[in-house]
């Protein structure tokens, strides 16, 4: 080798750029990965100490006993569990949904396992939002010192379908029950939970308004429409000492869903409901949208992982949502067909 030669490249070097050692771009892009890596990890572990440690608050402090809590789609499913954990909690308790005979019987369950708690009942049809019966909710609770609400009523498709397929009075139904009657009812509680300076809102969302979902379209804009509107509501009443929470839910065995074994990532309605009222206040895995929760530890992880990590509306993850529900539609569309033949035969 010409030494000659490399010493002249080595004066010409400049000198603020020693051989051998990183320039201050590449220094400057380490330590920005080193940074994001480190949001990311702290991010994660906020997220297992929100879901594993770190106590909700409590429910007394949003009444004492003896006040009231409405609970919307209350005979069945993640209402009905609702119901009962409030129960236990010592709130009184208005059940409202469609069938008045389950909300009979509920009542008279309430009243046998407790019998020092009250019940109203209100049997309402949220697809009919009609006048009258708002009417009849806000004279039923007159009165009464309402400290929670908990916006369960809503429905889905009753199984995934395209959207120039989606009839009519399906669609009208979701949308009037999912998003008209959570509004209607709220802005009956409100008032009086702010002049009270207390007072909790918990709405069921759903992954799906997280996730944009096809095949389930009108469902999923309805989930994403009462995801923002909770959180601009959560906005607003915080000042006033009223706390409001979206909840956010994968599936559950429930009729809704039409599963029925639980798994780590399917819970019961009572294992789910009972995470929720223990974590109050506490985002778990939700990090994309204040006043709101993903409260069950395996649906907590998945929504970091899907807002933290892959992101909601990249196109895999919608091509992968789409062949789920797909493969879905087919079974559901294959088993109708074997009813359909069983019934002609």
């Amino acid at each position: 080798m010409d030494l000659s030669r490399y010493t002249e490249c080595l004066s010409r070097w400049p000198a603020h750029l020693e051989p051998g050692l990183p320039t201050i771009g590449a220094l400057f892009l380490l330590a920005t990965g080193g940074l994001v890596v480190a949001c990311k990890v702290w991010s994660f572990v906020r997220v297992l100490l929100s879901l594993f440690v770190l106590p909700g608050k409590p429910l007394r402090s949003f009444g004492p006993p003896g006040s009231w809590a409405v609970v919307t789609g209350a005979s069945d499913g993640l209402g009905k569990e609702f119901v009962l954990q409030l129960a236990r909690a010592k709130f009184n308790i208005v059940l409202v949904s469609r069938t008045e005979s389950k909300l009979v019987t509920l009542s008279e369950e309430i009243t046998k396992q407790f019998p020092n708690i009250e019940t109203k009942i209100l049997a309402m049809d949220f697809s009919r939002n009609a006048d009258e019966d708002y009417k009849a909710l806000g004279s039923l609770v007159s009165g009464l010192d309402v400290s929670v609400l908990v916006n369960n009523v809503g429905q889905s498709h009753s199984i995934p379908v395209p959207f120039a397929q989606t009839a009519a009075s399906e669609m009208n139904d979701i949308i009037t029950i999912n998003c008209t009657g959570t509004l209607r009812v709220t802005q009956l509680f409100v008032p009086g939970m702010i002049q009270r300076r207390r007072g909790l809102i918990l709405t069921m969302g759903s992954f799906g308004g997280l996730l944009p979902t096809p095949l389930l379209a009108t469902y999923s804009g309805s989930k994403a429409f009462l995801q923002q509107w909770s959180t601009a509501l959560g906005a607003e009443l915080a000042p006033h000492g009223v706390d409001v929470e979206l909840v956010q839910a994968y599936l559950i065995t429930s009729a809704m869903s039409k599963i029925r074994r639980a798994s780590a990532t399917i819970p019961t309605p009572r294992a789910f409901v009972r995470s929720v009222l223990s974590k109050i206040g506490r985002s778990g895995g939700s990090s994309t949208y204040a006043y709101s929760s993903s409260p069950y530890w395996s649906h907590g992880i998945m929504a970091w992982f899907l807002t933290s990590v892959t992101g909601t509306m990249n196109k895999t993850v919608l091509s992968q949502n789409k062949g789920m529900h797909d493969s879905i539609r087919k079974r559901a569309l294959r088993k109708a067909e074997r009813e359909a033949q069983k019934k002609s035969t």
